[in-house]
């Protein structure tokens, strides 16, 4: 079990589909995209890594963003090992400041650092100089370079990983890429196609729920999700004009569940109004985070 945790957007989610040769959890530029716990099914050789893919860690202040650091924070505690991700172009900035801290209080395994993004920076001496800074902060394991993005060094630190597995039974079957049921990881699709088409646009808060999943005689697929924003101003961006960018969206999320099931999927997508969704124990349940008391 090996946790990976780091700042927002300092690429953890493509580092863990990097090593598992598959996609299983989404990535967007939107920060915070990640809000719970994905486990990525990687083997090399004999060695099965499980991949914790853990939310953003910053100083929460709303309470989903609580209740995402505090998956994080559990994740990295029920690992065997800790991977400690960062922006190699963003260096320390204040979120890698608080995470390093939290993690010098913590006594347990000494986590590997890994220095994500260097294909970004031109001026190798100031990579070795962000690596001494980190190290003098925070005892580590051992030191990786890698670009997530590009899969430069990811097969150098999936080697390392694999040799320091203890040895044991498999969790999961071979052939299993993520323990994440096909309806959440559905939902979590069409919530990063919705990323995609909107950009800035939207809060991150939007949710989407799989509601129904049904197959079919011809073997396709009828799934039905509902998109809940906070605002009727939210709706009608999602929509677009006369319906559009839905369209769009339902387009992308669509074609990419077909590919991942592998038949071709009927996709209905909803868009209700529901204020405070984020205040409600039921929302939070439904992605798999604790709700925290206030």
């Amino acid at each position: 079990m090996i946790a990976i945790i780091g700042a927002p957007n300092a690429g953890k989610s493509t580092l863990v589909n990097a090593m598992v040769g598959a996609k299983v959890t989404i990535i967007s530029r939107k920060v915070q995209t990640t809000r719970i716990q994905i486990r990525g099914i990687a083997m090399e050789g004999a060695s099965q890594l499980v991949l914790i893919d853990t939310p953003g860690i910053f100083a929460p202040k709303r309470r989903l963003d609580k209740a995402m650091v505090a998956s994080a924070w559990a994740g990295a505690a029920d690992a065997d090992q800790v991977l400690v991700l960062v922006d190699a172009a963003k260096g320390l900035d204040e979120d890698v400041d608080q995470l390093l801290v939290k993690l010098a209080e913590q006594r347990g395994k000494k986590p590997i650092l890994v220095l994500n993004k260097v294909d970004r920076v031109e001026d190798k001496a100031r990579l070795l100089a962000l690596i001494e800074e980190l190290s003098s902060r925070l005892p580590v394991e051992d030191v990786f370079m890698i670009a997530a993005l590009t899969g430069d060094g990811v097969a150098e630190l999936k080697r390392y990983l694999a040799a320091r597995v203890p040895e044991g039974p498999w969790l999961y079957p071979e052939d299993e890429l993520s323990d994440i049921p096909l309806r959440r990881l559905a939902a979590e699709v069409t919530r990063e196609k919705i990323y995609d088409n909107l950009h800035d646009e939207l809060p991150y808060q939007i949710t989407v729920e799989t509601e129904s999943w049904k197959t079919l005689r011809d073997k396709s697929v009828r799934v039905e999700q509902v998109i809940y924003v906070a605002r009727d101003s939210q709706k009608s961006i999602v929509l677009g004009k006369g319906g559009q960018t839905i369209k769009r969206i339902s387009q992308a999320s669509r074609t990419e569940l077909s590919e991942i099931v592998g038949a071709p999927v009927h996709l209905f997508l909803f868009v209700k109004v529901r204020e405070d969704w984020d205040r409600d124990p039921a929302r939070y349940r439904e992605m798999g985070l604790d709700f925290p008391e206030e």
